[in-house]
């Protein structure tokens, strides 16, 4: 099974906020078997302690070092929320509109996150990603398929 599949892609999503967000990423990860459901509750923690907003519109929500014991496998899952949902309370210009949920044992994730790093340099590309109806766009870009983008 690879990191990042189409059935943990989910486009034109709708989240009331963070948390409900956070909860959407994580029940793909749930729902494709890479994590068990508590994971999740240590997603919402870390944010709680953390921000996982990266900028250009992404988050990188996970679970925290004593939640691994619920990781199944590596898995990376993305909410796509097009109108965005507010990141920072302290901030309501601060939108997440791609939600990239994580779990991982090990570094296996990292080529993925590198990819959605060189992705979300981009401006223009980070905008595209969270607009695309195209679920073949976001998993070529971020599995780093050559002229996918």
């Amino acid at each position: 099974m690879a990191i990042l599949e189409k059935n943990r892609i989910k486009l034109h999503a709708t989240a009331v906020d963070k948390q409900d967000a956070i909860r959407q990423v994580g029940a793909l990860l749930v729902d494709s078997g890479c994590v068990a459901a508590p994971y999740v509750d240590g997603m919402l923690a870390r944010e709680a302690t953390m921000s996982t907003y990266l900028g250009n519109g992404v988050s990188i929500p996970h679970g925290q070092y004593d939640d691994r014991g619920h990781i199944n496998q590596t898995g990376i899952s993305v909410l796509q929320v097009p109108a965005g949902v507010v990141w920072d309370e302290d901030d309501a210009d601060e939108l997440a509109y791609l939600i990239i949920g994580i779990a991982a044992n090990s570094d296996e994730h990292m080529t993925v996150l590198s990819n959605l790093a060189e992705a979300i340099e981009d401006p223009d590309m980070a905008e595209q990603l969270a607009k695309t109806g195209d679920v073949d766009l976001i998993l070529n870009c971020l599995n780093g398929v050559p002229d996918s983008v």
